[in-house]
């Protein structure tokens, strides 16, 4: 669980302290192992895991997909490639992807597709805390790391579960030293009995604090 990444294949990849049957003595709890500790309890519920995916073939696809993007190590920079994306070109459409009224939505994963070399755009977590997005991309045919609020769900509010996932991606790129692009529009952190009582000001502060102590390259697009 303290991996950088997990990947995990539907009905076959299952994680959990206690299984099943520990679980209906101990509390009388009758579970299944896909509810317990399932691809899809790890990947959308309790954010464990990063990626989800139907086989195993598909799993390696996508293991060596991401990989493309990271050094070896963290003493080397990511490497570079080739691309054939015109630095130069322009997107007439972002001129009109954001809308005029504050109140309406959009999707930032609209933007990020069309900035990013050939459109390309790998997401972490895109189950977990989709009020944000992160993901790797690449620029100039160079790795970097994407952060960005997402206004279609919950407005792009920050709550517990998305100031984590974000402050953990971006402790990680910055130690394998991958620039970050991050687009913003937040309307603050998400207020709410529940978030105080869990220490939204404990988990939000790890985001401030992770933008903080980077030492990567760091540009934010406000849109």
């Amino acid at each position: 669980a303290l991996t950088d990444f997990i990947f995990m294949v539907k009905k076959s990849s299952y994680m959990f302290i206690t299984g099943p049957d520990v679980v209906k003595t101990v509390t009388g709890e009758d579970v299944t192992f896909e509810q317990l500790g399932g691809a899809s309890t790890h990947n959308e519920v309790s954010g464990v895991a990063h990626l989800a995916t139907e086989s195993e073939a598909d799993c390696l696809f996508l293991i060596r997909e991401m990989l493309s993007y990271l050094p070896s190590n963290n003493m080397e920079d990511p490497p570079p490639r080739a691309t054939k994306d015109d630095p130069l070109r322009t997107e007439e459409a972002l001129d009109t992807l954001v809308p005029e009224n504050p109140n309406r939505p959009y999707d930032i994963k609209e933007a990020i597709t069309m900035i990013m070399d050939d459109g390309e755009f790998f997401e972490i977590q895109p189950d977990f805390a989709a009020n944000i997005v992160i993901g790797f991309a690449r620029l100039g045919g160079f790795s970097v790391g994407v952060v960005a609020n997402q206004p279609m769900v919950l407005a792009g509010v920050l709550d517990i579960k998305a100031s984590e996932k974000a402050a953990r991606f971006v402790r990680f790129c910055d130690c394998f030293n991958i620039p970050l692009i991050v687009f913003e529009d937040v309307p603050g952190f998400l207020p709410g009995l529940d978030q105080e009582h869990n220490g939204i000001i404990r988990h939000g502060a790890k985001l401030l604090f992770a933008f903080c102590e980077a030492t990567v390259p760091k540009i934010t697009v406000v849109t």
